[in-house]
């Protein structure tokens, strides 16, 4: 067993330098290489951009807060968590640079930690731009938390999990632990199940929440069951992105637990702020001081590098003296501080974080009774084992059949980089609970997605299963074929990203439909989403030239990728791809495909070629349902105004 499980996780190991090689070749080639005005265009860099705040952060480290005056509200690839570059751009190269990572990123405005306890002198000289790096850390991490568990003592806590999630022990639980379910209101079966499994678990429990089943609420109600019975639990709550992190931090916060968040936000709201370390410090009554104390060390620093090496022995003792007198105030803000962190530490039932978050030093020594992973489906193996670490029970929540952790590497990914640790473990073992409720969608939307992925067994709840539009006809779904139309996809010179001009406007003509049908109703909140990211930059680019549908109603416009987890009222489904060769390119990933079918409450309109499409097994299958269902149609019905 031992020589196996050796033999494995050295072969995730090697997956993962395979990624990281792809990660620094893509970044060189894609972005390091480019002039200024190309990454601009790119969305890998703000430039220029001018300094609205300054100062210091938690561990005494510097920080800006940055807003950029060129290509307001253009979209761009940053992103809470981010490692990137600040400098000055002088004859379109980069001079002066310190490197930081985000903190948050709002609107235009991003605020950045600095990797230096300092800031530097050319700040406030104009021409700052700031420039996205290869995050080399996250690499280091996995790969250094993969080989603990490999080589974890075998009579630990952490090889114990380590052979349960790797197959080679079942999962044990304890079936006299007193549960009560009269506790668990406004919940369905499946759910309390899900949670008394939680409850009587010993080592680890998998819960797998399809789309809509509401897996974001069984995690918050078995956190707070936990701790009813036992206040004194301390329990770790990640997930891979700052969003699904600040979503968790938000939903059980509003069942009165003392949470902190720690690590980057993704989003700023007073609510969740008040949650972060960040906020707790910056409200308690001791951080004026350690503020007070920051600032004079700082200044002292400054002071100390004013002189020059050309100074006499006088003045040489005084810079000495400064620094000496910056380095003591510098060690007594810390301690304060420090003292102020595990205060507000020791008393969280509750540390949210992301799971590169849990490697923070505030909790490198710290252990928990629970470990809750949420999305584990969309981790590499090696980011979960990051968290495990720390772990004496591990509940991980997701679904493998939505979208898995997303790899660069075409070889590592064809070798198995991105079959995620639930997905292995759930193929191993028989033992998860299975959330069958959908709360989300009308049956008919739900129907190809549960008949394809889950083997008929959701079931929509009544209030959901049922309901439609109150205007606009009564079709939750619709299929929109585009075959003999001629709207065959393009592409852009020196892009493998596709889009479809012809697509666009039918979708178009469909929303014009929608907005008379509601007259002076209000209209329900409509999305777009696309697989192709060119699509969607086509798509948004039109909106902005539509005078109507700019001014009517917001329309939100994403990937499939950048809307795992999210819904809406209304959604449009832009498949793209329509070509002789019937090559329908990354299309073929149909977990994908169950993410953006699933995201719709009301209704859900696909518009794609069926001549491209139908060739493959998946999408003439969901043509075939739609067909059955009578909600196929062709695109001629809105040719008529091309």
């Amino acid at each position: 067993m031992e020589d196996k499980i050796q033999a494995e996780l050295l072969d995730h190991i090697r997956l993962l330098h395979l990624e990281h090689e792809a990660e620094i070749k893509f970044f060189e080639i894609n972005i390091a290489s480019k002039s200024l005005n190309e990454k601009r265009d790119l969305g890998v860099c703000w430039h220029p951009v001018v300094v609205k705040d300054q100062g210091f952060s938690i561990g005494d480290y510097a920080y800006l807060l940055v807003e950029r005056t060129k290509d307001i509200d253009k979209v761009h690839q940053f992103k809470a968590g981010n490692v990137v570059s600040v400098g000055i751009w002088k004859m379109g190269s980069k001079k002066d640079t310190i490197k930081g990572v985000i903190d948050y990123i709002h609107k235009n405005k991003m605020k950045i930690i600095l990797y230096s306890k300092d800031l530097p002198e050319w700040i406030s000289d104009g021409g700052i731009g700031v420039d996205l790096l290869i995050d080399e850390r996250t690499f280091r991490e996995m790969e250094f938390s993969t080989k603990q568990v490999m080589n974890a003592d075998p009579k630990s806590r952490l090889a114990h999990l380590r052979n349960v999630l790797m197959g080679y022990k079942e999962a044990q639980s304890n079936i006299n632990t007193i549960f009560h379910p009269g506790q668990l209101q406004g919940l369905n079966q499946a759910q309390i199940n899900a949670i008394q499994k939680v409850n009587c678990s010993s080592d680890v429990t998998v819960i797998h929440g399809p789309p809509g089943t509401g897996k974001t609420t069984t995690l918050v109600h078995a956190i707070k069951y936990l701790l009813d019975q036992n206040r004194l639990l301390k329990i770790l709550v990640c997930a891979p992105s700052n969003t699904a992190t600040d979503l968790l931090t938000t939903r059980l916060s509003r069942h009165h637990l003392h949470v902190t968040r720690i690590g980057n936000l993704s989003r700023i709201d007073e609510d969740l702020m008040n949650h972060t370390l960040d906020g707790q410090i910056s409200n308690h009554p001791d951080h004026k001081q350690i503020k007070k104390v920051r600032i004079e060390a700082a200044q002292a620093r400054r002071e100390a590098q004013k002189h020059h090496r050309t100074m006499d022995q006088f003045k040489r003792a005084e810079r000495n003296m400064m620094k000496q007198e910056a380095k003591i105030l510098g060690n007594w803000a810390k301690e304060l501080e420090d003292k102020l962190v595990n205060q507000i530490l020791d008393s969280s039932q509750i540390i949210c974080c992301t799971l590169m978050g849990s490697t923070s030093s505030y909790i490198q020594d710290r252990f928990f009774d629970y470990v809750f992973i949420d999305e584990s489906g969309q981790a590499l193996e090696g980011a979960i084992w990051i968290a495990i670490r720390k772990a004496h029970h591990v509940v991980l929540s997701g679904d493998p059949l939505q979208l898995p952790p997303t790899v660069k590497s075409i070889e590592a990914a064809q070798q198995g980089l991105g079959i995620s640790l639930l997905e292995k473990y759930m193929s191993r073992s028989s033992i998860s609970e299975l959330l069958n409720i959908q709360y989300r969608m009308n049956t008919m939307i739900m129907g190809f997605s549960n008949a394809y992925f889950y083997n008929n067994q959701l079931i929509a709840a009544p209030q959901v299963a049922h309901r439609t539009l109150a205007f606009f006809g009564d079709e939750p779904l619709v299929f929109i074929d585009t075959a003999g139309c001629g709207f065959e996809e393009e592409s852009l010179d020196g892009t493998s990203s596709r889009f479809n001009s012809g697509e666009y406007f039918i979708l178009r003509e469909h929303i014009y439909q929608l907005i008379e049908s509601f007259g002076d109703h209000p209209i329900p909140s409509v999305s777009i989403i696309s697989p192709y990211k060119e699509q969607i930059e086509y798509i948004r680019n039109e909106l902005i030239k539509d005078e109507l549908l700019s001014k009517v109603m917001p329309i939100k416009v994403s990937t499939i990728d950048g809307f795992q987890g999210q819904e809406g009222d209304i959604i449009y489904i832009s498949l793209v791809r329509s070509n002789p060769m019937c090559d329908i390119g990354f299309l073929n990933d149909y977990r994908r495909m169950n993410v953006a079918i699933t995201r719709a409450k009301l209704k859900l309109v696909v518009i794609g070629d069926s001549a491209t499409l139908g060739q493959d097994v998946f999408y003439s299958q969901f043509i075939d349902y739609c067909q059955e269902l009578g909600v196929y149609h062709s695109a001629w019905e809105w040719m008529v105004k091309l």
